[in-house]
């Protein structure tokens, strides 16, 4: 087993070829690695494959910055700050990156799938809906389940009789990123990855993928984090690098630490609506930066404070709610 290596985020970044196929921790604005993602960009990664149980500020955000080819998941958006990715809209539209639809369920099955090792998962959802029109299987129709990429299952799914009971059943194919970029509370020095609050899908995520980056909050020594071994999520023989980097979430939340930025990220929906505009975000969020010290320099320590959570309550006092 190989030793786990404690890295820069560039380091990390800068092991993802282009065209690797990715997932991510975290649910729409929350624990996103976007530290990563504003990495991803700097290094000019190109033709990624995401496929995520859902989409958020990070994915959008690679995608309107053009690294990415293809996006299997269920739905993509920044919630009550964003409904909608806009620049997904967009590119695809364009006819830039391709989508596969998914159900929420059925693509939480291709990563459980791929995290237990086994081809594909059973499941109900969906039957006898539009998910399941062939004219929708985007990969298919451009001739990518071919079988010469090892990451794109030869069939969007395939309808089969239960052996047992003889229900109509749909079959989804298993899913194993090459990699998985994960955001977490704290990380043990030999890679034991603990996760405070709610866990989403990265378990399935992590086991699932080939190669793993814990970009975390905080990185601890292992005799600390496994003396309370039922709250951690991950074993250190599954994780590859290893990142310190706090506030490496921002502008989404990390349960415990900070909450989202939301109006960085009303902000962020608003002033990417067109190409011009995501390209003058990223010049000035991105490229205008020398490195992720420097962007949270630029957000500002007053504005950090305001969404830094309170330890006793888990969520900040100073976040002003309910309010327009």
């Amino acid at each position: 087993m190989a030793k786990v290596q404690k890295v820069s985020i560039q380091e990390a970044v800068s092991q993802i070829k282009d065209g690797d196929m990715l997932t991510f921790s975290g649910f729409t604005i929350w624990r996103r690695p976007m530290a990563a993602i504003y990495e991803m960009i700097r290094q000019g990664k190109k033709d990624l494959h995401l496929v995520e149980v859902n989409g958020g500020t990070h994915s959008d955000l690679l995608i309107g910055a053009g690294c990415v080819k293809i996006w299997e998941s269920c739905w993509i958006g920044h919630e009550l700050f964003g409904k909608i990715g806009g620049n997904l809209s967009r590119k695809a539209e364009n006819g830039e990156v391709v989508i596969e639809d998914y159900s929420h369920v059925q693509i939480l099955y291709r990563m459980a799938a791929g995290a237990l090792g086994i081809p594909y998962m059973p499941t109900y959802a969906s039957l006898g809906t539009d998910m399941l029109n062939p004219e929708y299987d985007h990969l298919g129709k451009l001739g990518l389940r071919d079988g010469s990429n090892p990451k794109i299952p030869k069939k969007k799914y395939e309808i089969a009789k239960d052996p047992f009971y003889g229900s109509e059943l749909v079959h989804i194919p298993a899913c194993n990123p090459d990699w998985c970029i994960a955001f977490v509370q704290m990380v043990g020095e030999e890679g034991t990855v603990r996760v405070e609050g709610q866990l989403y899908s990265d378990e399935e995520a992590i086991k699932a993928s080939d190669n793993v980056i814990i970009v975390a909050e905080q990185v601890v020594t292992e005799d600390y984090i496994r003396r309370e071994p039922s709250k951690n999520l991950i074993a250190p023989h599954q994780i590859d690098y290893i990142v310190e980097l706090p506030w490496g979430a921002h502008p989404t939340g990390c349960f415990g630490c900070y909450e989202t930025d939301g109006a960085f990220l009303s902000n962020f929906f608003s002033s990417t609506r067109t190409q011009e505009g995501l390209d003058a975000w990223v010049d000035e969020w991105v490229f205008g930066v020398k490195d992720f010290n420097e962007y949270l320099s630029k957000v500002g320590f007053e504005r950090l404070e305001t969404i830094r959570a309170n330890p006793a309550l888990g969520y900040s006092t100073k976040v002003k709610r309910g309010k327009r």
